[in-house]
């Protein structure tokens, strides 16, 4: 009998660490929350009931049964430095400088981090056996919090696999969520106890506290993410520490990713920016360090911090408010977004009334009611967002928002992008579709229609005067000067301007037909690709997918656009209407060609060009208008807020030239630029 309960016993163990690895760490539980309770009740009931088989690594062993007397300091056998941080662009693209002329003419791999809003903590794990976790303290010495760090749920006690390192150690970051703090204070004043007021001051107050089981009714989380002292590891490069740490069950911080070099890296941090609203957790800015060790290595540490690795951090704001009503928008492709409108807040500086909810699955995810009174977070240039709902604070019973099932504007039954986030409204002749499509379409990079701005569309739609973008070209003077704040020398200009709009060229009308993920920078590559829209409507989904930097989203929306019905007789009307549907860019061979056989690379805000027009020129006067810098790039065109290609071209030693230096080289020619 005991035989066999000791083989259950361990069959639960495995079973149970199994499935937490599969809910911590790789995010894909396989059973309910329900079916896991009654595995680790069963464990529980045959260790109670045969007390000697239990052991210190088993799941049931995570809350302690008493308080200790005191903290005891540990010292750390690789001291835990600090990260050099940066709040400034230009701060950070002179450390990736650095870094490059201290490893000259070596490739360095840079890893993008999230930096986790948290508490710093060292794990020790000898032969796989959690028996050690240490505050980060000064660096040299910290606070043995192992009790408390065997109460969190994510923190395996025994690492997964056989061929284990002798002795581990990893550098990660003790956090809350912010969905536990919601519920934390709920709990708090319901016990009439005081409240918290965000997640790093709950999680430093109860990491250090002395009896666990406080620690373990807060449910703290761990994210893994640095390396210590370890005998018998394999990897090489950070990368593959992390893999290794997956492997052995350890949750690793989320969204890691490693880019072939700092410019690139840089951009990513713009890109991993946008995405902070999903998150759970707290976030003060991201992290970016070298991938090989060996590279770590060589450019070793200051007194203070590893130069190897930076902080991009961005000041946050938050304020609390009340949020009185939630607002759809459709967007020119009709995306359905939720809007909140706040009570007025001051918050960096500026009044904030408004934020963003992105899509339905946040506003279920985080439980925002119409009424709540919720913590709105800014950080850096990231548009206002909401953190979480002070549900302690949440008056009677509000409603759970629903959304929309049809469109606000048009009525049509909305739909759900297959496998994503977004609600639609499929209808293209939708009022709110149309009125921000033609907004677009008359903009300056599309088809610079100047007068045409959102009041007057909004009148030309309300009207019946447009329903397409053709009808733009059918309109009359009179018809204009019947409109509210529409004179005569109005209508005349507006009318010109829409004239003028007729020999932009395809690639900005392509830019204008708001074709989803369709931007500047895939229209004017398939406008010089194909050359015309008849050409271009020819075109299989195959063909556009080889085209570079088009790819298959763009290629199979293009393709759609083009031969649906709605596409089809856009088409024809501006033909009927006299748009130009060909490039205007071709190169006369016969005429002076000063770029010829170069290549280059535009970046930043120009003063007298928009991007589309100084990449149009480059191309008629012989010239490739690349989008990324490379070894083959021979001028970088930079303008004001220049960004990672400007650091980029830097590194490689480019010659960067002025908006007045670029206009000067296209009237006298000289044989300067970085040779091909």
């Amino acid at each position: 009998m005991t035989d066999d309960t000791a083989r259950r016993i361990e069959q639960l163990r495995q079973q149970i660490r199994y499935h937490d690895r599969k809910y911590y760490v790789e995010a894909q539980p396989e059973i309910t929350d329900r079916e896991y309770d009654r595995l680790f009740d069963e464990l529980r009931r045959l260790e109670a009931a045969h007390p000697h088989l239990t052991t210190p690594d088993s799941p049931t062993q995570r809350i302690g049964d008493a308080p200790i007397p005191a903290l005891v300091s540990v010292p750390h056998r690789v001291p835990m430095l600090s990260i050099d941080n940066t709040y400034s662009l230009d701060d950070l693209r002179q450390y990736g400088q650095r870094v490059r002329k201290a490893l000259p003419d070596e490739p360095v791999e840079w890893v993008v981090e999230l930096k986790v809003d948290g508490v710093a903590v060292s794990l020790v794990y000898e032969r796989g056996l959690l028996v050690r976790g240490v505050t980060r303290g000064n660096g040299q010495v910290g606070d043995d919090i192992t009790h408390n760090v065997r109460t969190m749920a994510d923190v395996p006690l025994r690492l997964v696999g056989d061929e284990l390192p002798a002795v581990l150690e990893v550098r990660g970051e003790v956090y809350m969520t912010n969905s536990d703090l919601v519920a934390l204070n709920q709990r708090q004043q319901a016990l009439g106890e005081s409240l918290f007021a965000n997640t790093r001051n709950v999680t430093a107050g109860s990491i250090r506290m002395l009896d666990p089981r406080v620690c373990a009714a807060r449910r703290l989380r761990l994210f893994c993410h640095g390396i210590g002292y370890c005998e018998g590891l394999q990897a090489r490069q950070h990368m593959e520490f992390l893999e290794a740490l997956r492997r052995y069950g350890l949750p690793t911080t989320p969204l890691v990713t490693c880019c072939p070099d700092f410019a690139a890296a840089m951009a990513h941090c713009e890109q991993l920016a946008e995405r902070l609203h999903e998150l759970d957790f707290e976030v003060d800015g991201l992290v970016l360090k070298v991938n090989r060790f060996d590279q770590r290595q060589r450019l070793g540490a200051t007194s203070k911090c590893p130069r190897w690795v930076i902080a991009y951090k961005f000041e946050k704001y938050e304020a609390v408010t009340r949020l009185t009503h939630i607002a759809v928008q459709v967007g020119k492709t009709g995306t359905v977004t939720p809007v909140a409108e706040l009570e007025p807040v001051e918050l960096a500086g500026t009044t904030v009334s408004r934020a963003s909810l992105h899509n339905a699955e946040e506003i279920a995810r985080k439980d925002v009611r119409v009424g709540d009174m919720v913590v709105v977070e800014k950080a850096g240039k990231i548009i206002p967002h909401i953190v979480r709902v002070e549900k302690h604070r949440r008056q009677g019973e509000l409603p759970p928002f629903e959304f929309p099932t049809a469109c606000p504007q048009c009525a049509a039954t909305l739909v759900k992008d297959a496998g994503g986030v977004y609600i639609r409204c499929p209808n293209l002749q939708c009022p709110a579709q149309l009125k921000e499509r033609l907004r677009y379409f008359a903009s300056r990079d599309a088809m610079d229609i100047e007068g045409l701005g959102e009041k007057l569309v909004e009148q030309l739609v309300a009207q019946g005067l447009v329903s397409g973008y053709g009808d733009l070209y059918r309109l009359q003077a009179e018809e204009l000067t019947a409109l509210e704040r529409m004179g005569q020398k109005s209508a005349d200009n507006l009318l010109q301007a829409i004239e003028a709009s007729k020999q932009r060229g395809l690639a900005r009308l392509l830019t204008g037909l708001a074709i989803r993920h369709v931007g500047a920078r895939a229209a004017a590559i398939l406008a010089t690709h194909f050359r015309t829209i008849s050409t271009l409507q020819q075109a299989t989904v195959e063909e556009l997918s080889a085209i570079r930097e088009i790819g298959p989203a763009i290629a199979a929306s293009v393709h759609q656009w083009l031969h649906s019905e709605a596409g089809r007789a856009a088409v024809r009307e501006l033909r009927e209407a006299g748009v130009l549907l060909e490039t205007t860019d071709a190169v006369d061979h016969s005429a002076p060609q000063p770029l010829a056989g170069q290549t280059l690379v535009v970046t930043g805000t120009l003063a007298h060009f928009s991007r589309e027009e100084i990449e149009s020129l480059i191309q008629r006067l012989g010239g490739r208008a690349a989008a990324s810098v490379s070894a083959k790039t021979n001028y970088v065109v930079a303008g004001e807020k220049a960004g990672s290609k400007l650091a980029k071209a830097r590194q490689l030693g480019i010659p960067v030239l002025t908006e007045a230096e670029f206009r000067k080289l296209i009237e006298h020619p000289v044989q300067h630029g970085r040779s091909a």
